[in-house]
């Protein structure tokens, strides 16, 4: 084998935690997987030195919420989506408050202090709809985070409501929401956006709404699926604009990729294993050096890979998940209490936390 000194330079610099580029990052990607995981769990372990009292690398974190999903009607068809209904479908479905109600209630039962609401497009709702909601929400559970709307469902009410996204964005925060989750991030490449999804946000308005939601004190999330239409360099692509508005808003408290789960989808496309997905993980903590929190994605990729990949980067097993009904409806059904979680992170030797959306621990 020949004697590569640039490369070895660049293993030196991620083991060192700088900064890597776009060209470096695919170099990393073709390393044999156990490599690029021992680098991606230094990087973890360099970034979660400091964290809680100087203990984060012997904690690994996990919240207790409930995915609610308050409509299946959308009208953006995305290829890789199971979930969706339009209007006229027998199982359409538009959530009532009374339903709301009793989710939370059974949420509060178990532990949980979260909920993470999303939806589909919904062609008809009003913003007096939402607002009612998340103040009936608040003021009935003022205990429970409304972790609630992606970017794409408020470039969907932006053009519905025809009002500016900071104005919206204010007005729900005022109504009860406290956070954004980062659903719809896909990649953000729009030839890939095009391809999947072409009715919904491009990557510029997915980016836009966490600019503002960012400068409006709202944390967030961002998210990737892969494993479809796209290219690696498009991968490394959506972490560079993640790792660019981060550099610049500072609002995203955690990134979780998962692959693309194909049963009973319009999408064509070939699944990627366990693997790619140890493979990516591993790439997006290197890569995300401005990111304090990686989950693994146990709800797509099962128990046990869920737990392998804290030592490829993660240090957040993400939640129980009370309910999920999209992943779900392609097909994939993994389920798992805190018994579980605690269990998983504890035969890896590390200490498991219940945490809050901030990564504040509850225990």
């Amino acid at each position: 084998m020949i004697y590569d000194a640039s490369l070895d330079e660049l293993l030196q610099r991620v083991w060192d935690g700088q900064r890597v580029s776009q060209a470096e990052a695919l170099r990393l990607y073709h390393l044999p997987l156990e490599e690029l995981g021992a680098l991606a769990d230094r990087r973890r372990q360099l970034l979660k030195a400091g964290a809680y009292d100087g203990r984060g690398n012997e904690i690994v974190t996990y919240i207790v919420d409930r995915n609610v999903n308050y409509t299946n009607v959308c009208n953006v068809y995305c290829k890789f989506c199971a979930f969706y209904r339009v209007e006229g479908d027998d199982d359409a479905y538009v959530i009532s408050h009374e339903e709301m109600d009793k989710k939370i209630e059974e949420t509060i039962a178990l532990g949980g202090t979260q909920i993470l609401m999303q939806g589909g497009h919904h062609p008809k709702l009003s913003m007096q709809w939402y607002l009612d909601l998340l103040s009936h929400i608040k003021g009935k559970f003022p205990q429970i985070n409304i972790h609630g709307f992606s970017p794409s469902e408020f470039i969907h009410f932006r053009e519905v409501f025809n009002l500016p996204l900071e104005e919206i964005i204010s007005q729900f925060v005022k109504a009860g929401l406290g956070s954004i989750p980062g659903g719809g991030g896909e990649i953000l490449v729009d030839r890939v956006r095009k391809r999947i999804a072409p009715l919904k946000a491009m990557s510029d308005d997915w980016l836009s709404v966490m600019e503002v939601a960012h400068r409006l004190g709202l944390a967030s999330t961002a998210t990737m699926m892969f494993g479809h239409v796209e290219t690696v360099e498009e991968r490394i692509e959506h972490l560079e604009r993640v790792r660019a508005q981060q550099d610049a808003t500072k609002g995203f408290t955690a990134f979780i990729a998962w692959t693309f789960q194909a049963e009973h989808t319009k999408l064509r496309a070939p699944t990627v294993g366990s693997h790619e997905y140890l493979r990516m993980q591993a790439l997006s903590r290197i890569y995300l050096d401005n990111v304090p929190n990686i989950q693994s994605s146990w709800v797509t990729q099962g128990q046990e890979i869920g737990q392998i990949a804290l030592k490829y980067g993660a240090n957040d097993l993400g939640s129980i998940m009370i309910e999920e009904n999209v992943v779900s409806q392609a097909g994939t059904t993994f389920r798992m209490g805190v018994a579980d979680m605690q269990r998983l992170i504890r035969d890896l030797g590390y200490e498991p936390h219940q945490r809050d959306n901030w990564y504040r621990l509850l225990n």
